[in-house]
C-alpha cells in the first residue's frame, strides 16, 4: 500500500516536485514508530491492564483522524506529521495489545495463531494495491485517503468488538498499588539467546523492507504499472502463506532451523532472481520465494519470545524483538535509497542489477545471508540454553 502511494505522490501534484526520498520517509517513519513504540506500550499496559480496550479505541481514533486529515495536506512535512507520525502512533497503540493478549489465548499452537494473526498485513497487501490503484485513478489521492481512512476504521472497529482478555481484568481503586512499570525480574535480558535472536531479526529486517519499497519501481522500469502491481500483490500473498506455514512449523520443529532456511533462501532469491531479472517472469518467482521466506520470518517470533522469557514476560520479549525490527524499518530504506541514488549512473544494460539497482540487490542479499549466519548463532545459543 505504501509503495502505491509513494509512486502516486511522486508523479502527481502537489507532491510531484518533492524528493522521492522525502516521500518514502513517510512510510518509513510510520513503520519505524509502529514497530518501535510497542516496547513502551507493553510496559504501560502491564501496569494499566484495565486501560487495554480504552487504549485500542484511542489508537483507532488517532489513526483515523491522522489519515483522514492527511487528505488535506499540501506539503511533504504535513504528510510526514500525519501519515508518518500520527498513523504510526495510532496504529502502534491499536496493534500492541494483540502482543499482550496472544500468549494468554494460545499455547500449543501459538506459532500458528501468531502466523495467522500477523498474516493479516499480507492479506491487505495482496488486495489493497489493486483497490488503491483503482481509487487513485477514479477519485484522486484526496478522496482515496478519505475513503481509505473511513473503510479501514470501520473494519477495525468491528474487530475490536471481539477483542478481550482471557483472564479477568484486574480493577484498581484510587490509591491501590499497581504493578511496577518496569518489572524487577527480567532475567531474559541476560540470556544470550534473546540478544542473538534480536540481532538476527534486525539484520533480516534490513533485507526485507527495501524489497517492498523498491520492487514496484524496478518492475515498472522493466515492464509496466500493471505488472508492478501484480508483483507487489504476489509478494504480499506469498508472505501470507509463508507466515501461516512457518508459524505452523515452529510448533512442530525448532524455530532456529526454520530461520536458517528462511534467511538463506531469501538471499538466493535476491541474488539470483532479482539480481539477474531481465523479464517479468523472474520477478514473479522472486516475489513467491522472497515473499514466502522473508515475509514468514516474523512467525518465529512468538515461540522464540516464550522460550526466551517464559509466559509471564513473553510480551515484553516480543516487543523487544519488534523494536529491533523497527530499527531496520528505518535504516534499511535509508541505506538502500542511498545505494540506489549512487547506482543510477551505472549502465542499465548490466546483466546483474539493471537500472542501477545492483547495489540495492547486493545489500538485500547480503543482509539476508548475514541473517542466515545469525540464525546459525541462534541455533548454537539455543543448544547452550537447553543443555543448561
Amino acid at each position: 500500500m505504501a509503495s502505491s502511494k509513494v509512486d502516486y505522490y511522486t508523479s502527481h501534484p502537489p507532491f510531484d516536485s518533492a524528493s522521492g526520498v522525502a516521500i518514502a520517509a513517510v512510510g518509513t517513519i510510520c513503520l519505524g514508530i509502529q514497530y518501535g513504540e510497542g516496547i513502551f506500550l507493553i510496559f504501560f499496559l502491564r501496569r494499566y491492564p484495565d486501560f487495554i480496550r480504552t487504549s485500542m479505541w484511542f489508537g483507532l481514533a488517532l489513526y483515523f483522524v491522522s489519515l483522514f486529515a492527511s487528505s488535506f495536506a499540501t506539503q511533504v512535512w504535513q504528510l510526514i506529521l500525519l501519515q508518518g507520525v500520527g498513523v504510526g502512533i495510532g496504529g502502534g497503540i491499536l496493534y500492541s495489545p494483540v502482543i499482550k493478549l496472544l500468549p494468554e489465548w494460545f499455547s500449543e499452537r501459538r506459532g500458528l495463531a501468531g502466523g495467522i494473526i500477523f498474516s493479516g498485513t499480507g492479506v491487505g497487501g495482496f488486495a489493497f494495491p489493486f483497490l488503491l490503484n483503482a481509487l487513485l485513478s477514479e477519485v484522486g489521492v484526496r478522496w482515496t485517503l478519505r475513503i481509505w481512512a473511513t473503510g479501514t476504521a470501520i473494519c477495525s472497529a468491528i474487530a475490536l468488538l471481539g477483542m478481550r482478555s482471557r483472564f479477568p481484568v484486574p480493577k484498581f481503586n484510587a490509591g491501590q498499588r499497581r504493578p511496577k512499570l518496569i518489572p524487577s525480574r527480567l532475567e531474559f535480558l541476560h540470556n544470550p539467546l534473546f540478544w542473538t535472536f534480536v540481532f538476527t531479526t534486525l539484520i533480516q529486517g534490513l533485507s526485507q523492507f527495501p524489497v517492498s519499497l523498491y520492487i514496484p519501481t524496478f518492475t515498472r522500469s522493466l515492464s509496466n504499472q500493471l505488472t508492478a502491481t501484480i508483483v507487489l500483490s504476489l509478494l504480499n500473498l506469498s508472505a501470507v502463506i509463508g507466515q501461516i506455514l512457518i508459524g505452523h512449523l515452529t510448533d512442530r520443529i525448532p524455530y532456529p532451523s526454520i530461520m536458517v532456511f528462511s534467511a538463506v533462501g531469501s538471499a538466493l532469491g535476491a541474488f539470483l532472481l532479482w539480481g539477474f531479472a531481465n523479464a517479468a517472469i523472474y520477478l514473479y518467482f522472486f516475489s513467491i520465494v522472497f515473499g514466502g521466506l522473508a515475509g514468514g520470518f516474523s512467525s518465529t517470533w512468538t515461540n522464540a519470545a516464550v522460550e526466551c522469557a517464559g509466559h509471564e514476560f513473553a510480551s515484553i520479549a516480543f516487543s523487544g524483538i519488534t523494536f529491533a525490527k523497527g530499527i531496520s524499518a528505518v535504516i534499511g530504506p535509508i541505506v538502500s535509497g542511498l545505494l540506489l541514488e549512487a547506482g543510477r549512473s551505472s549502465s542499465t544494460s548490466a546483466r546483474f542489477g539493471r537500472f542501477g539497482y545492483g547495489a540495492v540487490e547486493i545489500f538485500v542479499g547480503s543482509c539476508a545471508l548475514a541473517a542466515g549466519v545469525g540464525s546459525v548463532a541462534v541455533v548454537l545459543a539455543r543448544q547452550r540454553v537447553v543443555r543448561s
